[in-house]
């Protein structure tokens, strides 16, 4: 089923769908020449599968064979725990999952990233006593190079710790200092790769402070920002300021916002000053505001209390790009964008419900040495909860690990606790219940909101 799933994904949508965040990556695969704008180390990947063939079909191969051999590893490493359970059925599910299902195809960090923590937890799952040490380190290497995005480290962490010997985690003290190491070398891995590629420096992390900046100002009426050009920053701030995304401040937009994220950029150089510093004095001298502007983003983030119209949807052609490359038209794309896109107006598509699932899944109260289940959910949930502090924008692509580590966590976690027994199985419906819960919510929201 997997391997009839993987071919139709790939026929769908050969030789994969480049967009905005794409097209730039691989005009910097071509010339050798990268920023830190999008992850380099994925540019530089990129430029090396050119060796193949031009364009983004290896690229799409790569990403289909993490996502796909995944699943695979997956089902055989719990199908061996367990001769008796279902998860070879039931696993498929989880890959076939609309919104995950269509982002394999298009060519994104966020796809890439998916794939391989999915391999990773692959290779937990096959463990045996005789290769586990080898296998470990394949996973710890993996999800190293998973942290393509500057919050990737979050969603490793778990699984790289769950990578580590027991050896290592035995007592409350090597726990704490093999998390302390683990988190050191994730966080690490990112930078190093872009001082490795010599990447030059983009400013990326100031949309983060524009955004901030900008809800507090909403939310305080209180200009906040350095000094700017622009004349009456509240009020011009309160006309261009979403809390679906930050992108009328940055130079790509039809109509793009006087404040501009190159005027404070230049601003905090001439006045000598960290933005970050700036920022937490602003967060300090308006706590309230940028809570409001946080949590109202972090709604349309999760999709909870909104309507769909007002938030991004999918993409199921390339965007215009100087190499002209499209995807050609497909039935079968269109098939499958379809009921990815009507399932973005359903509790499938809304990040909210698989955070829920995910939280349900850890009320089990499975041991995490002996469970798959808990560092995929912590996978899940850590990563998913990193967006109410981190993110600019709203898309569903950023919650396609959430959403398919939710899932899958689930279901593992269903096999594992069903081994001990009666006593844990009553345990097993508060996951259901919380999805069922926040999807409620959710549908009351787009009846009454």
């Amino acid at each position: 089923m997997l391997l009839l799933a993987a071919c139709t994904q790939l026929l769908a949508f050969w030789p994969g769908i480049i967009v905005w965040d794409s097209i730039r990556q691989y005009g910097q695969a071509l010339s050798g020449h990268y920023d830190d704008w999008h992850p380099p180390a994925m540019n530089w990947l990129w430029r090396q599968l050119l060796l193949f063939e031009s364009g983004p079909a290896p690229m799409l191969a790569l990403q289909a064979l993490l996502y796909w051999g995944g699943f695979a590893l997956l089902a055989i490493g719990i199908s061996r725990r367990n001769p008796t359970s279902y998860i070879s059925l039931v696993l498929p599910l989880c890959a076939l999952l609309p919104v995950p299902f269509l982002m394999i195809g298009v060519i994104l960090k966020d796809s890439l990233m998916a794939g391989g923590l999915l391999s990773a937890a692959g290779l937990l799952a096959i463990r045996s006593p005789e290769d586990r040490a080898l296998r470990s380190v394949a996973a710890a290497l993996l999800l190293a190079t998973a942290t393509l995005r500057f919050n990737a480290a979050i969603a490793c962490f778990p699984l790289f710790l769950a990578a580590l010997p027991e050896s290592w985690k035995r007592t409350r003290l090597r726990l704490a200092l093999a998390g302390i190491a683990s988190a050191l070398a994730l966080i690490a891995a990112l930078p190093l790769a872009n001082r490795m590629l010599h990447a030059e420096r983009s400013g990326v992390e100031l949309s983060l402070v524009t955004y901030d900046l900008a809800g507090i100002t909403l939310h305080s009426e209180t200009d906040v920002f350095p000094p700017l050009s622009v004349a009456q920053p509240v009020a011009v701030n309160s006309r261009c300021y979403s809390p679906v995304s930050w992108d009328r401040y940055a130079w790509w937009v039809d109509e793009p916002c006087p404040i501009q994220f190159a005027e404070l950029k230049t601003s905090f150089q001439a006045l000598g000053v960290s933005p970050y510093v700036w920022l937490a004095r602003a967060v300090a001298a308006h706590p309230l505001a940028y809570l409001a502007h946080r949590f109202c983003h972090f709604d349309r983030n999760l999709r909870l209390w909104v309507h769909d119209a007002d938030l991004p949807g999918l993409s199921l052609q390339s965007d215009p790009n100087p190499w002209q490359i499209q995807v050609p038209p497909s039935d079968l794309r269109q098939l499958v964008g379809a009921f990815a896109q009507l399932s973005l107006g359903t509790p499938l598509g809304w990040p909210a419900c698989w955070l829920a699932l995910g939280l349900g899944t850890l009320a089990l109260g499975l041991a995490p040495s002996e469970s798959l289940a808990v560092p995929i959910a912590w996978s899940a949930v850590l990563y998913g909860l990193s967006y109410l502090p981190l993110s600019v924008a709203s898309e569903v692509r950023y919650h396609v690990w959430t959403m398919t580590g939710a899932a899958l966590s689930y279901v593992i976690g269903v096999v594992e606790a069903r081994a001990h027994g009666p006593a844990m199985r009553w345990r097993l419906a508060i996951a259901p219940l919380a999805f069922v819960g926040v999807s409620t919510i959710g549908m009351i929201a787009r009846m009454f909101g």
